[in-house]
C-alpha cells in the first residue's frame, strides 16, 4: 500500500513537472516525422497480464532489436533515447497502476511465452520504469543476465535496495550507457 502511494505521488509530481518538456518533445517528434508522438506497445505486466506501455515515438517503423546506428531512429528519437526521455510517458502507466517506479522493465508477451519456469518469477511484481537490471547495464546485457538481475531484485526487494536503484538511475540516464543492445546484449530468443 505504501509503495502504491509513493508511486502515485511521485509519478503525478513528475508528470506535472515534466509536462512542458513532454510538450516540446511531442512537437519536435511531430515536426520531424509523421505519425503519433505517443507510441503504445503491448507488454506483459504483473502475473503476465497484458497492458499497453506508453512511450514517446523515437523511430519510423517498428522493431525489437535496435542498435545505435539503426536507420529507423529519428534525430529527435536519438536524443530522446540517449536521455531516456522517451520513457517519460511510462509515468502514466504508473498512475494507472500497471507499472511501478521500480521493478523489472515490462517485456513483450512473445518473450514471456519463451520464459522458463524460473524466469516467469520476473512477473511476480509490477514492472518498473527503473530497476536493478536497468542500473547494471540495461539493454547492453544479455537477456538471460537481465532476467537474473530482475530475479535478484525480487528476491531481495527492500527499501535499501530501492534507494540504491534510485541513487544509481540518474547516472545511467545522464550517461546514456546501455541504451542499445550492442553486440553482446539484447534478446536471444526466437523472435
Amino acid at each position: 500500500m505504501i509503495r502504491r502511494l509513493v508511486d502515485i505521488a511521485v509519478s503525478a509530481a513528475a508528470l506535472s513537472l515534466s509536462a512542458p518538456l513532454l510538450l516540446v518533445a511531442v512537437l519536435a517528434i511531430r515536426i520531424e516525422s509523421r505519425g503519433r508522438a505517443i507510441y503504445r506497445q503491448r507488454r506483459a505486466g504483473k502475473d503476465g497480464v497484458p497492458f499497453d506501455v506508453y512511450k514517446l515515438r523515437t523511430m519510423v517503423g517498428a522493431g525489437l532489436a535496435v542498435n545505435a546506428n539503426d536507420s529507423r531512429i529519428t534525430r529527435v528519437g536519438a536524443l530522446l533515447r540517449r536521455t531516456s526521455l522517451d520513457e517519460l510517458p511510462n509515468l502514466l502507466n504508473v498512475l494507472r497502476g500497471e507499472m511501478s517506479l521500480i521493478g523489472p522493465r515490462p517485456t513483450l508477451p512473445v518473450q514471456v511465452a519463451q520464459y522458463t519456469g524460473r524466469q516467469r518469477r520476473r512477473l511476480e511484481i509490477k514492472p518498473g520504469i527503473t530497476g536493478w537490471a536497468q542500473v547494471n547495464g540495461r539493454a547492453s546485457l544479455r537477456w538471460a543476465e537481465r532476467i537474473e538481475l530482475d530475479l535478484y531484485y525480487i528476491e531481495h526487494r527492500s527499501l535499501a535496495l530501492d534507494l540504491k536503484i534510485l541513487a544509481r538511475t540518474p547516472a545511467m540516464v545522464l550517461g546514456g550507457s546501455g541504451v542499445y543492445k550492442g553486440q553482446a546484449g539484447g534478446w536471444e530468443g526466437r523472435l
